[in-house]
């Protein structure tokens, strides 16, 4: 982990990715968020234009996917500035991500992980993510309140989340950020039996249980929103 430039959760996160096989987009998803907060743009003549065109990159298990959506196609297009002009989005940050995920890749090499791709197992890459940020829990409380599992502290899923509407019982945030409330940036959802599989010394069974786990199938109800 000290070989890499990074937090010890984002190295943590870089180093599980070897065990799921999604290196290559656990490096991508690192760089992205290393240049966090600055990825889209809102002119204010344009905010309906820029507000949909962001959420044609939203991923339904979270926002470190969308991350990965915009940098996948931004590289599909390779790397054009045009395309980002036309989906609001910086392309500096972008530039700046690319240049961080170069890097990374150089150090992941120096350590020897095989940097393979595995971008339609959503599980494996939020388990890998997990394997970082596991400290960073919130639950759905029965009054509809998010709070951190560790030390019960209300949080609230931040109103720029893929996950804003849709409420999953579980997540995992990148960072809180205190302005009204505490809000959990960068969220995505999680199964609270993947923190017993990444985290066993820090999780007891005991506490990632409750009534609620007992919850219908994933696919139903999944677009259901609470306005």
């Amino acid at each position: 982990m000290a070989e890499f430039p990074v937090d010890p959760m984002m190295a943590k996160m870089l180093l599980a990715s070897e065990k799921y096989k999604c290196s290559e987009e656990v490096v991508t998803i690192t760089a992205m968020l290393s240049v966090n907060g600055a990825i889209f743009y809102r002119p204010k003549d344009k905010i309906i234009h820029a507000d949909t065109a962001r959420k044609n990159f939203n991923s339904i298990f979270g926002d470190h996917l969308s991350l990965l959506n915009v940098y996948n196609q931004w590289r599909d297009t390779d790397y054009s500035l045009q395309w980002c002009y036309e989906n609001f989005i910086q392309y500096r940050s972008l530039k700046r991500a690319r240049d961080v995920r170069e890097q990374l890749v150089g150090l992941m090499q120096r350590v020897e992980i095989d940097m393979v791709s595995n971008v339609s197992e959503t599980i494996d890459i939020r388990k890998a993510i997990t394997a970082g940020y596991f400290y960073h829990i919130a639950r759905l409380s029965k009054g509809g309140h998010y709070k951190t599992v560790k030390h019960n502290q209300t949080v609230t899923i931040h109103p720029n989340s893929a996950l804003f509407e849709e409420l999953p019982r579980w997540v995992l945030y990148h960072e809180l950020v205190f302005t009204t409330k505490e809000f959990m940036r960068q969220v995505i959802e999680i199964e609270s039996k993947w923190l017993l599989e990444v985290a066993p010394h820090y999780y007891k069974p005991k506490e990632l249980e409750d009534s609620t786990n007992k919850r219908m199938p994933k696919n139903v109800g999944r677009s259901t929103r609470t306005e």
